[in-house]
């Protein structure tokens, strides 16, 4: 096997062995197989769109298929054979309503019966490609990086979709980018242009996932969450998918069941319709996702998993985790979607909570509206130099001690700046009390990862105010990276120029170093250093 797709690779080179996640070599070989399969797809679905066949079925399908390839969402073997197979019969589909023409390998192979004749091609075909590197290593690197961008965009699309969002342009630009994959005829700068592509597109699925959210459950406003655990059964949801999140408050009701979010829940409290529709939305249990191991078993009652980041669970445990959608582990209880019956069942039947603990709470709800609604207040603040810089310290957590660089770093902030936050990474530092400026508080979580949208538009919006443009701002972003959707985001803000980013807590594997100094000269793209190396740069810089 070979993957390179996440920062936690073996030697911060690529996984050749086991997934450093998790992932078995037979997952990843059905992985790269339905990889293959999608481009297969994709190929056909873009000449179906042209001749003006709906194709959003294909779209929606394409998305939860790369959605179930991103690191530590799916480890079930007999879920990526489904998905196999319902790629070609989609394909197949599309086919038959079009002329006869000639197709490329890639859109006429037909995949085995079995599983292991399926991996062993898998295999096959990630060899195939891996082989491309010796040629072009740093066209294969911006190929990587593409694959994982467009993976990063498929989990946003697909959970703006299931609240009703779509757009066709989105469904044809994976259509076209996983078409275009097998190519050898564009250039280095055309692939470059193809990476910061994706990055645009990014920016759009998550327009769209923001606008699914709050029409869906109104824009978040600070809200304190409480952290310690009261007294009743309870269930813990983890994951990012509001959606499924509303379903199991609905079917909660009545039952004297405390709903806990964790991961990357916690910002869900933020949103007026779901905090003030179901108070039995309690509080926020736990932290990060590669913590989960130790705080499930400590929980006393089942756990819903709605999306990335599964850990391979321990038996001690395993008997309580349930998953969702495109989320998969072998033996794991996979739910219906609209059916949360055998998870309250075994919630009513486990102990719960025994008594109240002591009071705890942080604050979420930060995103853009409720910052833009006190613009003015900011903006009179930085003017009056009681704000000298914000920085944006956010982005993914993981299991490797150097993180503890973006926790000694906002320790480190001054008493003048303030801290936006976002994503699991916040998990470092959530709960230090920073105080506030003048009424502003000086760290202010504006929600998921995928909330970078309103990290962004609270830039913009910030940069248009001074009359400037955002990298003029007394702004500065430290970024930590995991997984997919952190590379799309980091291509979004590449595409829209924004530079002196800082990443860590190291670089990727995938991208080369002529693609990293290239991306450095024109971006001013860097790797974190020590904190107070970078947190001296920044204010110096601003």
């Amino acid at each position: 096997m070979f993957c390179s797709q996440c920062e936690q690779t073996a030697g911060g080179q690529g996984c050749y062995q086991w997934g450093s996640c998790g992932k078995s070599p037979e997952v990843d070989a059905l992985q790269d197989l339905l990889t293959h399969c999608l481009r297969g797809l994709g190929e056909v679905a873009t000449v179906a769109h042209q001749a003006g066949i709906p194709c959003e079925d294909v779209g929606f399908f394409t998305c939860e298929g790369l959605f179930a390839t991103l690191t530590n969402v799916n480890f079930d073997p007999d879920r990526f054979v489904e998905y196999i197979h319902k790629a070609v019969a989609l394909r197949e589909d599309l086919k038959a309503k079009l002329p006869p023409q000639d197709w490329s390998p890639v859109a006429n192979f037909t995949p085995a019966d079995n599983m292991e004749d399926l991996a062993e091609k898998g295999r096959e075909i990630e060899f195939n490609f891996i082989s491309q590197a010796g040629k072009a290593v740093d066209v294969f690197s911006l190929k990587l990086t593409i694959i994982y961008g467009v993976k990063g965009i498929a989990a946003y699309a697909h959970h703006a979709a299931e609240l009703g969002k779509e757009d066709p342009q989105v469904y044809l630009f994976f259509h076209e980018v996983l078409g275009k994959l097998g190519r050898s005829d564009l250039s280095l700068e055309e692939w470059v242009q193809l990476a910061l592509k994706v990055g645009e597109v990014n920016l759009r699925a998550m327009e769209l996932l923001d606008a699914a959210n709050t029409d869906a459950f109104g824009h978040p406003t600070p809200t304190p969450v409480p952290l310690n655990p009261k007294k009743g059964k309870a269930i813990l949801i983890s994951g990012h998918d509001l959606k499924y999140l509303e379903t199991l408050l609905q079917q909660t009701e009545g039952t004297g069941i405390q709903i806990y979010t964790h991961g990357e829940m916690l910002p869900a409290h933020g949103y007026p319709k779901l905090k003030e529709r179901y108070p039995h939305l309690y509080g926020h249990y736990g932290t990060a996702w590669q913590n989960q191991t130790r705080e499930f078993p400590a929980f006393p009652g089942p756990v819903v998993m709605t999306t990335n980041c599964l850990m391979p669970p321990h038996t001690s445990y395993k008997g309580k985790v349930f998953t969702m959608g495109a989320v998969g582990w072998p033996d794991l209880a996979h739910l219906d979607e609209n059916d949360f019956s055998p998870v309250i069942n075994m919630a009513l039947e486990m102990p719960g909570f025994t008594e109240d603990e002591p009071e705890k709470q942080v604050t979420t709800g930060f995103a853009r509206n409720a910052v833009l609604n006190v613009a003015d207040t900011v903006i009179d603040a930085v003017k009056e130099g009681k704000i000298r810089h914000f920085f944006l310290v956010g982005g993914c957590d993981g299991a490797k001690s150097d993180r503890n660089y973006y926790t000694k770093f906002v320790e480190q902030v001054p008493d003048d700046c303030v801290v936006l936050t976002l994503a699991c990474g916040k998990f470092r530092f959530f709960d230090q009390d920073l105080g506030d400026i003048g009424g502003i508080p000086r760290l202010m979580d504006v929600g998921q990862c995928n909330d970078a949208y309103s990290a962004i538009q609270i830039a913009l919006a910030l940069a248009n105010a001074f009359g400037v443009g955002v990298n003029e701002l007394p702004l500065s972003m430290i970024l930590s990276w995991y997984e997919q959707k952190a590379v799309a985001i980091l291509l979004t803000l590449l595409h829209l120029g924004i530079q002196n980013i800082r990443l860590g807590p190291t670089l990727p594997a995938f991208i080369s170093p002529n693609v990293f100094n290239l991306l450095s000269q024109q971006y001013h793209l860097q790797g974190i250093k020590t904190p107070e190396e970078d947190l001296a740069a920044c204010l110096n810089h601003a």
